[in-house]
Parts: structure tokens; sequence; C-alpha cells
């Protein structure tokens, strides 16, 4: 299955009047024709030549025919609450938000808290860039119905979908809880300084350094058997400070993740236990490095590698998916 195409070939789709979600570099997704699209920033992809970086093609979610009526809209960080009150009774909603933004960490922290944020299927991901120009340029989304470009706000494609058919969003997360120490964090954050270690209160920059904990393996919270990943961005010993790409939240009980050992094959092998057929993937962008993932084949699931993955809520080095099917098959 082909995701990767030329600038021209992605106009060509346009001007067809497709509705589609894009991902590419800034440079690419600014010279496309206003049409019933999104995009956002990335150039590291999950495609069918394997994982691949490249600054020079666009990867294209082509929506089902059957998908005519579609509404896009920007939420500031303020209006963020608002995106469940747009839903369509029967459809989609995707969303795309630059990463490193203060609408990226608003929504990380209150989007379980939005009135009828789980009453219909919302999936997307945060935007990046290259890594080696982080701190140099800024994450961007893109309006194709407005031709407008956003650096701090969230951009969500809603779209209906005729009655026959539903939406169902799905996340594949390889990581799972290991058999160590259970830790307990006091406030919401992407930083951290003290947590609870098996409820002994105790710094947690000293606790992975004394652990020796490998920070390539995420925190996991067990939500009623879904396996949800918080990743470690830095460790700062001299502040004694945890950066994280998610935030935690207190009360959950969260344990360092068992190590994968070969990401490529256990992938395969979850596709093979549950085969899938998905619209729309993506990856996270850690994946991709801890597990060497470029050159190396996903099967069929192409996609773009993310800053950050949302199924209703942001994850990290997770694949979440949708999947349309027949409503009497669902």
């Amino acid at each position: 299955m082909r995701s990767l195409y030329s600038l021209d070939e992605v106009k060509e789709f346009i001007l067809k009047d497709k509705v589609l979600m894009l991902a590419g570099d800034e440079h690419l997704l600014r010279q496309l024709p206003k049409g019933k699209w999104i995009g956002g920033t990335i150039p590291y992809f999950m495609s069918e030549v394997g994982g691949v970086l490249t600054h020079d093609q666009i990867q294209v979610t082509d929506l089902p025919e059957y998908i005519k009526d579609v509404r896009v809209k920007t939420y500031a960080e303020h209006r963020l609450e608002e995106i469940p009150k747009d839903y369509d009774v029967n459809g989609v909603s995707f969303v795309i938000i630059p990463a490193f933004t203060n609408v990226h960490q608003s929504f990380a922290k209150n989007c379980s808290s939005y009135k009828g944020i789980f009453d219909s299927p919302l999936i997307g991901w945060i935007t990046g860039i290259d890594l080696k120009d982080v701190g140099a340029e800024r994450p961007k989304v893109f309006n194709g119905t407005t031709g407008e470009s956003f650096d701090s706000e969230a951009l969500v494609m809603h779209v209906k979908l005729p009655a026959n058919k539903v939406g169902k969003v799905n996340i594949l997360n390889l990581f799972k809880q290991g058999n160590g120490d259970v830790i307990r964090f006091v406030n919401v954050g992407f930083e951290v300084k003290d947590c609870y270690v098996n409820g002994d209160k105790t710094n947690f920059a000293e606790y992975l350094a004394r652990k020796k904990i490998d920070t390539q393996l995420p925190l996991v919270a067990n939500y009623m058997g879904a396996m949800i990943n918080v990743s470690f961005q830095s460790v700062d010993s001299g502040s004694k400070k945890v950066s994280l790409y998610a935030p935690v939240f207190p009360d959950v009980d969260y344990v360092i993740a068992d190590p994968v050992e070969n990401y490529e094959n256990a992938f395969l092998a979850e596709l093979k236990k549950s085969p899938m057929d998905p619209t729309f993937s993506c990856n996270c962008i850690l994946n991709y490095l801890y597990a060497n993932l470029e050159g190396k084949k996903t099967g069929h699931i192409v996609g773009p590698i993310t800053f950050g993955e949302v199924a209703y809520m942001l994850l990290n080095q997770t694949m979440v998916y949708l999947t349309f099917e027949d409503r009497d098959a669902a």
C-alpha cells in the first residue's frame, strides 16, 4: 500500500476533492492548494518502504469516498474543552496539535476532564520536526480548507459518517508493566521532583539513578486493562527534576515497563494476533529511535511517526489506529 507521494501528486488528490490527512515538511504543506484536508509537520514515517526520514515527500491518508461531510476547526488553549461539543452524532474527529506548545501541555493534562470527550472517536497526533531542528523551528498544523497554518493552536477535522458505518479507535502498545516498584505522584505534570515508591517518599531523579533504570523504557499505568505509557524526556541530576513526554497523574499506580527485545518482531507478532486494516495510524518517534525502525517494515501499517499519539488522551511509545466498520458488524 503506497502512502508517500510527491508534492505534485498530492496537489492532484486535493484537486479531485478527496478528503485527506497529510503529514510532511512545512515547505511542502505550504505549497498545497486549498481543499478538504488537514496536515501536520513531520519528516519521519512508517511507510511501504519501512521507517524513513524524508523531506521531499508527503504521507497521505485518503479517507473513504463515503465521507463527504467534514468540518475543520481550530482550538486555542482556552477552547480545547469545546472539542467534544463539536462531535458529530455519528462521526470521527481527527486532532493534530503542534508539539512544545501550551495547547499540547494543556490538552495532555486536562483532556480526560472534558465533558463528552469519550462519546465519539477522537484520534490524532502531535506534530513535530526533524530532531536536529528542535529549538530552531516550530512544529505546525495546517488547515487545508482555509490555507492557514498555526504553531500554537490545535486543529480538528470533524468527519460525519453514514448511518451504516462506525469508527473505532484502537491502541497497540507493546509495553507492559514490569515486576518492579509501584510509583505514585502527587501532582499532574510533565516535570517531577518527588514521588512515592512503594509508599515511601523519595526524589524521582535520585531513585532512577540509584536503581539504574533504563529511561528508554516508559512508565506504564493500567487503566482498566489498557496499558498507558508515559515516556522519559530527560533526567537532570543537578536540579533533581525528571521531564516527561506526557503528564503523570496522582492516585495512579505506575511501574517501569518490561523491555521489548525486538520491536519489529514483536510488532509483527501482535499484528498476526489481531489482523487489522486501519484507515489511519501513527506511531511514536521514541519507538522509531529506540527500536531502530529506520528501514524496517511494520507489515502493511503505515503512518506518521509522531511526537505523541492521541487516542482520546495523549499517549507515548504507542501506535494508535482507526478502523471504519459496518455498523451491524461492530
